[in-house]
């Protein structure tokens, strides 16, 4: 069983570098066809259909694109459709989600002391909010308001703002970051897979039967592929933000999401601009800062201290562990090299809150933790950073030994 703590750690991460590899994939060529797009030229002499046409350099070579509004007069032999990269990204971020928080849900999803609720209701909770954040969406888009933008993304924006606070209301600060993140990119990639790709589809088809297009379905799509345009940078940041507690584990951690949306929008907004050849909006920059300030300051902000933690129930795997004949060397260990980091009030110079806000300084805590101390300083030597507090070779042993005679014994985790 402790093997396979081990070979789950190793599954992790080989999801989470799948899922690295195909959104730079996706966002990659989102980025670049929004630039493309926003940088065709037009001239009298171009051929019927083109809306306009760019010359680029790239590799030792000259590129001539032409883009049809709608269609070409005649459907190409060999079609290139951009669709995998998006589905590629949602399913392995899906799986990474369920390996990371469905499956530890008891320790990264569950917060008793916000929700307190058991695991297969909270991973309903977050499945449910996925799907609900997409018809929540599409409805905003196609209910009388599909035909002004600010206006929908006005509207999607104080969506987001409300989903920020519920999710903090729902699960651990950390799953809160990265649902919000989930949340989002299941819109942009149900926009590709729901609405983008089946009007292209439509098109194509309107081609084979030797239709004249209707110009509405290449308008929705674009419309939407903007949306994902702006999107995409806080989708990043709220998935990255789970390494960095000031972002998801303060006071005002929703607040935090909120404006990481905004500085989303401004900065896509100045590389849009420059891309359209319509100058240099410097005030976005001014702004991205003023707002990263904000969140700087609002991390600042110390969240007052939960009670005491012990006084929580265990659950069996959790007292498992604590029952252990070696744990009270163990506790030692921890409290004595770790806890200054992992606390709620750090003692060490220059650490401001506990590491990926993990604390350990009780019983229940370094329970609950104990894979974690495990993988992190009894197989490896990870923790403590350049072993900093001198971790032994003889303690690194007796971590291990009491995490693999607890699960051997209690049969857990």
């Amino acid at each position: 069983m402790y093997d396979f703590a081990v070979a789950w750690d190793w599954l992790s991460f080989a999801a989470r570098w799948l899922h690295v590899m195909t959104a730079i994939a996706w966002i990659g060529s989102s980025f670049y066809f929004v630039a493309l797009d926003l940088g065709l030229r037009q001239r009298p002499d171009l051929p019927q259909g083109v809306h306009g046409e760019e010359w680029q350099v790239h590799g030792g070579g000259f590129y001539h694109i032409q883009k049809y509004l709608v269609a070409p007069p005649h459907l190409p032999e060999h079609l290139i459709w951009f669709k995998w990269e998006s589905y590629a990204t949602w399913l392995s971020g899906f799986v990474l989600l369920c390996l990371v928080y469905y499956a530890g849900a008891d320790l990264y999803l569950i917060d008793p002391a916000v929700l307190d609720v058991s695991a297969p209701i909270a991973i309903f909770i977050s499945i449910a909010s996925l799907v609900l954040g997409w018809f929540i969406y599409d409805l905003i888009c196609k209910f009388g308001l599909g035909k002004n933008d600010t206006v929908i993304m006005v509207l999607l924006y104080g969506v987001l703002v409300a989903v920020s606070w519920g999710y903090t209301q729902l699960f651990t600060g950390r799953a809160a970051f990265l649902h919000l993140g989930a949340f989002t990119a299941t819109i942009m990639a149900a926009n590709v897979f729901m609405l983008i790709i089946p009007n292209q589809k439509i098109v194509v088809a309107d081609l084979i039967a030797g239709k004249t297009p209707d110009p509405k379905y290449g308008k929705l799509a674009k419309q939407r592929s903007t949306h994902n345009n702006y999107l995409t940078l806080p989708v990043v940041f709220l998935m990255l933000s789970n390494h960095y507690p000031l972002a998801f584990a303060t006071e005002y951690n929703w607040i935090i999401a909120s404006l990481v949306f905004l500085m989303g929008v401004t900065i896509r907004h100045w590389f849009n601009t420059r891309h359209a050849g319509k100058g240099k909006p410097t005030w976005t920059w001014i702004v991205t800062v003023l707002l990263f300030i904000a969140i700087i300051w609002l991390s600042s902000i110390q969240k007052p201290l939960p009670d005491e933690d012990q006084a929580l129930p265990m659950t069996p795997a959790q007292q498992s562990f604590v029952s252990a004949e070696a744990f009270p060397k163990v506790r030692d260990t921890i409290l004595g090299r770790c806890s200054m980091c992992h606390a709620k009030e750090p003692a060490w110079d220059g650490i401001i809150t506990a590491p990926k806000g993990v604390i350990l300084e009780t019983d229940r805590e370094i329970a609950s933790h104990a894979r974690e101390i495990y993988l992190q300083a009894g197989r490896s030597h990870a923790m403590p950073p350049a072993n900093i507090t001198a971790v032994s070779d003889e303690e690194r042993r007796m971590l291990a030994a009491w995490y693999e005679t607890s699960v051997k014994g209690g049969k857990t985790q």
